[in-house]
């Protein structure tokens, strides 16, 4: 049996029940989910994808996308979502290190990475668009609609998400059929999903959030989607009505709290507004259940982990925390350096273990052991606290981390590229509150003497290189950086300095 899509087969409704509705009015049923995915699985392997192969995809949000994804999972292959702002300088390292057997993309972006896919051993660099059209798509449509589904365990690996670490070098946190299944599982019960259940996925789908938790959560559930390409408010206040429940970012809220269409009338028949992948303020929290008389429920989770707590359905959502650890999750807050478990109240590391907790990451077991302590428990890189009742707060982050509009960025990526132009000595990179983002990524640069470098020359020479989410809204100047004793430049510094800009 095929332990992820087993398990979404037996939660699977009636075939003509409806899986999900486009914003362009496309409405798709689960049995035409059932009969696309096999179409995929079988051109995949036509293409020569055998078990255990990455499938690496950057496509631009569709149906096909998830379709493609489920494809993976009954071909037993391994999923690799690719963030769509990457750029061929990035997939170089993503193809580079997965080696997978196929990569999907884009048409318009077929001949770079077809580069690429040559230049790394691909088998075979097919397309999709976000219609009927493709390479891909044609090799599908030509394929049988059954396929029967590879045999995969609860260990095997379902998909490899890559997420950035301090050093620059991206990491590939493997995720196993059961990580995958378990975090579904307990979500649909947490939560309360059912079949009854509309999801407005306004959300990409190569990231944790909009593909794991809210896809998965939805088949489990044997539930519906209404499906937009991107967060667009117009659409999102059309297509409320249709809804139940909708997933979202920080800047999904802060977005629609400035749109005088956010009435209690306009949200009287949504039972769940879910908040996460970035800290929710607490005046959003307040003044969207003063808009609407609902509080938004925020949780916690990880590229890692997927979810890890939550704030209850029932009872108290306390703005601020992320709520309970999940079942099944058990979390606990130590002394970083010593591993001592600290008391109520008091701050420090948070680590977690569960059978959503990743299996490592990909070809780095040293980098995998050294993340988790000798009992099992994954050290998050996240600094918080559990209060008395039990309700667990992040209260900062580890590694500098920066969260903006619900995507992860790690400074060294950014500095490295900073620190190569002309006339730059060093830099530093952080994340400030930022009204509409969460965080606005801001670089503060110590230029050489005499050197003719301002912000729009540090700007400019950043774009195309790196993703837009991770260029820096600001760049500041500064004859020297702030360090500590031990020579380390002092970020909580600069953050101080800077908090206020973007307010």
């Amino acid at each position: 049996m095929n332990h992820l899509f087993g398990e979404i087969r037996s939660h699977m409704p009636a075939a003509d029940t409806l899986f999900i509705e486009t914003s362009a009015g496309l409405k798709l049923s689960y049995g035409q989910m059932m009969s696309a995915t096999a179409r995929y699985a079988n051109a995949l392997v036509g293409l020569g994808v055998k078990p255990g192969d990455r499938v690496a995809v950057q496509l631009e949000k569709s149906p096909a996308g998830l379709f493609i994804y489920l494809a993976c999972v009954r071909a037993g292959a391994i999923y690799l979502p690719l963030n769509t702002a990457y750029t061929l300088n990035e997939l170089d390292y993503f193809i580079g290190d997965a080696e997978p057997a196929v990569v999907i993309c884009d048409p318009a972006k077929h001949a770079g990475i077809a580069e690429l896919g040559a230049r790394h051993g691909v088998k075979a660099v097919v397309t999709h668009g976000t219609g009927m059209d493709g390479t891909l798509f044609d090799l599908a449509a030509a394929a049988a609609p059954d396929f029967a589904d590879v045999a995969r365990g609860p260990d095997d690996l379902a998909a490899i998400l890559y997420t950035s670490g301090t050093t620059g070098r991206s990491k590939g946190a493997m995720m196993s059929h059961e990580n995958l299944a378990s975090n579904a599982r307990v979500l649909v019960d947490y939560w309360r999903f059912t079949g009854k259940d509309v999801l407005l996925h306004a959300l990409p789908i190569f990231h944790t959030h909009g593909l794991f938790v809210a896809t998965n959560v939805i088949l489990f559930a044997g539930a519906s989607m209404l499906f937009l390409p991107k967060f667009d408010a117009d659409e999102v206040f059309r297509l409320l009505p249709k809804a139940t429940a909708m997933m979202g970012v920080p800047t999904f809220y802060f977005r629609m709290l400035q749109d005088e269409r956010l009435t209690p009338e306009a949200t009287k028949h949504m039972r769940l507004f879910i908040s996460g992948s970035a800290p929710l303020l607490e005046e959003t929290h307040r003044e969207f259940e003063r808009k609407t008389g609902l509080r938004i429920l925020e949780r916690y989770g990880m590229t890692e982990t997927n979810m890890l707590t939550s704030n209850p359905y029932d009872g108290e959502r306390v703005a601020g925390t992320v709520g309970f650890p999940l079942p099944g999750v058990t979390l606990r807050v130590v002394n970083p350096e010593t591993g001592e478990k600290l008391a109520t109240e008091e701050i420090g590391m948070i680590e977690v273990s569960g059978p959503n907790v990743f299996k490592g990451y990909w070809r780095m077991p040293e980098k995998t052991k050294s993340e988790f302590r000798p009992d099992g428990y994954l050290i998050t890189g996240d600094i918080g606290k559990i209060d008395a009742k039990g309700y667990v707060s992040i209260v900062g982050r580890g590694k500098d981390l920066v969260i903006t509009g619900g995507y992860n960025v790690y400074p060294k990526e950014i500095e490295v590229e900073i620190d190569q132009l002309p006339g730059v000595v060093e830099s530093a990179v952080i994340g400030v509150p930022h009204p509409d983002f969460g965080e606005g990524v801001t670089a503060v640069v110590v230029a050489k003497k005499g050197a003719q470098i301002d912000e729009k020359a540090v700007l400019g020479a950043l774009d195309g290189k790196l993703a837009k989410f991770k260029q820096p809204k600001r760049v500041f100047f500064l004859d020297d950086l702030p360090r500590n004793t031990m020579g380390k430049v002092q970020k909580n510094i600069l953050r101080e300095q800077y908090k206020a800009i973007y307010s």
